[in-house]
C-alpha cells in the first residue's frame, strides 16, 4: 500500500529542529522525548527519524537497521525510566494509534510509553 507522508507534521518539524523538544534519548534512527501534555507520570513518545506514517508503513519500508534501532530505543527508554515490570509491580503501556479509526493525530509513526501509576483499562469492556 502506498503511504503519503506529510513533511509538515509536528514530528517532522521536531526532527528538523524547527520545534524544540524535551529529549529523553536519541539514536541514529530514533528520537524519544517527553510528551508536552502527559497523560501519566511517565509519558514519552518514541519516533523513528525516517518519514513513516504508521507501523504498517514502517515495517514494510524501513531498513532492518531502522527497525532494530527503533525497537531497542523503546526498550532502552523503558529501562532508563525504570518502569519495566518487576517485583515492585511497576509496568507500562505502549500505544501506537494508526489511521482515522485509531485516532492517529500526527501522521508520523510514534509510540507512547506511559507508566508511573496504575493506568486502568485501556478500553471499556
Amino acid at each position: 500500500m502506498p503511504y503519503t507522508y506529510d513533511d509538515q507534521n509536528i514530528f517532522a518539524k521536531i526532527l528538523r529542529g524547527e520545534i524544540p523538544n524535551d529529549t529523553v534519548m536519541e539514536t541514529e534512527h530514533s528520537l524519544a522525548f517527553n510528551d508536552i501534555q502527559p497523560q501519566a507520570p511517565v509519558h514519552v513518545l518514541v519516533i523513528p527519524k525516517g518519514a513513516f506514517v504508521n507501523y504498517d508503513h514502517f515495517v514494510a519500508d524501513a531498513s532492518d537497521a531502522e527497525i532494530v534501532d527503533f525497537s531497542r530505543t523503546v526498550q532502552a527508554v523503558i529501562e532508563q525510566l525504570e518502569i519495566a515490570p518487576g517485583a515492585d509491580g511497576l509496568g507500562y503501556r505502549l500505544i501506537a494509534n494508526s489511521g482515522e479509526a485509531g485516532i492517529q493525530e500526527v501522521p508520523h509513526l510514534h509510540f507512547h510509553i506511559l507508566g508511573g501509576r496504575v493506568l486502568g483499562r485501556m478500553l471499556p469492556r
